[in-house]
């Protein structure tokens, strides 16, 4: 069997990452697999990109354009939606007559358009469809906060401030577009494929869920001190590790974790003093002067080794996300058996069990994740939670579990 996974870029975003790691696991299970992109970054031979040229990023550019008029002119909240007006037809490429299967990841800002999607369907081949977020199911949105048009009918977005209903616009165009075709719809978590079977756009289709894969050889354990003098980090401090491709998006709740050190830094006796923040990821610098405890900024890593060996560096991941479906960074860390802190959002509750491998708080409240965090750190119980989290990588997301699942979909 063949197929062809599809995301916008090779590397760069969560659902990337997922995607090569589902490449290499199909590869290593029996399924000849290969991922086409519009964003290059390795030479990777199962790796292809479109052909590039200066109407990729006019393509991009245009879409944000009409955007941006649609949003009355203000830049807030205009990569939050895609409309997918513009994009390239890949139905002509060798790899995608060769395939069997088509496999769609995120193929947002200016890579594939409504029309390419339609040409993909229209072509007869089985397609899968990976929901690392809601756009597909939705009008325009990745993220629908606590709007729930998408079950309905998508209009006026609440994310667009204009009069323009580009949202309305879209979602017909998915209803149509989907309609009578051979399409799976897979959540990466129970939480986005239960939120994809309440749309109106799924119905008809099959929706499951299967979680993202982790090459569990990678992300292993490995020795803390030398981890920690790898990335020039104290020996003698228990660390905490946050870390996200932009920090400053709050989405990605830092604002909690800043209210958990605070509590902790006046309401635990003895913690504060032996605790440091490892912040991890774009924006890491500028957020450095808001906490209350020692903090220590890593750039951006792209080795997978190196990004194993630092959540080896830590003694807890804390991931105080608003709103997240599968976090790759909560399968990392328990690779690496590092207990995990969250809140009770999204697909999170599915992956820490709560006083088993790490901490479940109550959502949006700073205290309580803040008690997490004291709780897990606790030398009583740590190894404990330490094993739990490797355990439940090694069951829930290797390589040849999610790997087989996948196949089945792919078989029908």
């Amino acid at each position: 069997m063949r197929v062809l996974i599809v995301n916008t870029s090779e590397r760069t975003g969560g659902a990337a990452i997922a995607a090569n790691r589902l490449l290499h696991a199909l590869n290593n299970n029996g399924v000849e697999a290969r991922m086409l992109v519009r964003d290059r970054k390795t030479s990777a031979p199962d790796v292809v990109n479109i052909p590039q040229s200066w109407k990729l990023k006019a393509k991009f550019l245009w879409e944000r354009g009409v955007i941006w008029l649609a949003n009355g002119l203000r830049r807030e909240g205009i990569f939050q939606v895609d409309i997918a007006n513009a994009g390239t037809d890949i139905t002509a490429m060798d790899e995608f007559k060769q395939a069997d299967v088509i496999h769609l990841h995120w193929v947002n800002q200016g890579f594939l358009s409504l029309s390419n999607l339609e040409r993909i369907l229209a072509s007869g081949k089985p397609v899968v469809v990976t929901l690392h977020d809601q756009w597909y199911f939705t009008g325009i949105c990745h993220y629908s906060s606590e709007c729930e048009k998408y079950k309905s009918q998508c209009d006026h977005c609440p994310m667009l401030k204009g009069k323009c209903d580009l949202a309305r616009r879209v979602f017909d165009r998915k209803r149509a577009m989907y309609e009578g075709h051979n399409i799976t719809f897979v959540g990466c978590s129970r939480w986005m494929a239960d939120l994809a079977r309440q749309s109106s756009l799924t119905q008809g289709h099959l929706v499951t869920n299967i979680p993202n894969a982790i090459d569990t050889d990678v992300f292993k354990p490995m020795d803390k001190v030398a981890a920690r003098q790898r990335h020039n980090l104290p020996i003698d401090k228990k660390l905490l590790l946050f870390g996200a491709q932009r920090i400053t998006d709050k989405r990605k709740g830092f604002r909690y974790l800043a209210e958990a050190c605070e509590h902790i830094s006046m309401h635990h006796s003895t913690l504060p003093d032996n605790l440091g923040v490892i912040v991890l990821g774009g924006d890491a610098e500028s957020v450095k002067e808001t906490l209350s405890l020692p903090v220590y900024t890593v750039n951006y890593l792209s080795n997978e080794t190196e990004i194993a060996q630092l959540y080896s560096a830590a003694d807890l991941f804390v991931t105080p996300s608003l709103q997240d479906n599968l976090p790759n960074t909560i399968v990392e860390a328990m690779a690496c058996g590092v207990p995990c802190v969250g809140f009770n959002v999204g697909g999170i509750p599915e992956m820490i069990s709560h006083k088993q491998d790490g901490y479940i708080a109550d959502y949006c409240d700073s205290i309580d994740f803040a008690q997490g965090i004291a709780w897990c750190l606790a030398d009583s119980r740590y190894a404990d939670l330490s094993r739990a989290a490797r355990d439940n990588a090694l069951t829930t997301y290797g390589e040849r579990a999610v790997a087989h699942r996948y196949l089945e979909v792919y078989q029908g």
